[in-house]
């Protein structure tokens, strides 16, 4: 069983609003993420808010460990519901494919270009954990190492949208 993750809780700053109610095409951009998704995986969460269109989880150990703190968060809820894997995407990879889930088998792996997007096994939770409580280097890279991750090129790259600019790009490239 898979559990698909959506990493929501940054800050956006480079974007100046929260990034993950932004609309392209007339919808948010943390609907398409679930959407995206949705397909792909048993049940969807959305990570480092309260609020979205699906259930949502608080990052662990708490705020302000990035990316890691919403892989972290998924990796326990996965563990604890009997999940085998956590898919995970960012709130603004817009366009992520359906062939997202077989680039990335077997779990452990994660996209070359954008390292959030990832197949993990439920479990690294403790490797995961370990890095967070740790003194070390705290990064997709690092805990991606540390289980012997493989980084993948996928077949349909994602946009990743971090400005405004970007998700006007986003707009012109998917025609809406």
């Amino acid at each position: 069983m898979i559990l698909g993750a959506i990493l929501a809780g940054g800050q956006s700053r480079r974007f100046g609003r929260d990034k993950a109610l932004a609309e392209l095409g007339g919808q948010t951009l943390l609907a398409r993420a679930v959407d995206a998704l949705a397909p792909l995986c048993d049940a969807v969460v959305v990570v480092g808010r309260s609020e979205a269109p699906a259930p949502t989880l608080p990052d662990w150990p708490g705020p302000g460990m990035g990316p890691l703190g919403g892989i972290a968060a998924a990796l326990h809820h996965a563990t604890d519901a009997g999940y085998d894997a956590v898919l995970t995407c960012a709130v603004d990879s817009v366009g992520v494919g359906e062939g997202l889930l077989a680039d990335l088998s077997p779990a452990p792996a994660y996209s070359a270009d954008q390292p959030v997007i990832g197949l993990w096994p439920a479990s690294a939770t403790a490797i995961l954990d370990a890095l967070l409580e740790g003194d070390g280097r705290r990064s997709m890279r690092a805990f991606a190492e540390a289980i012997g991750a493989r980084a993948v090129t996928l077949s349909c790259p994602p946009a990743n949208i971090n400005t405004l600019e970007d998700l006007a790009a986003a707009e012109r490239r998917h025609g809406l």
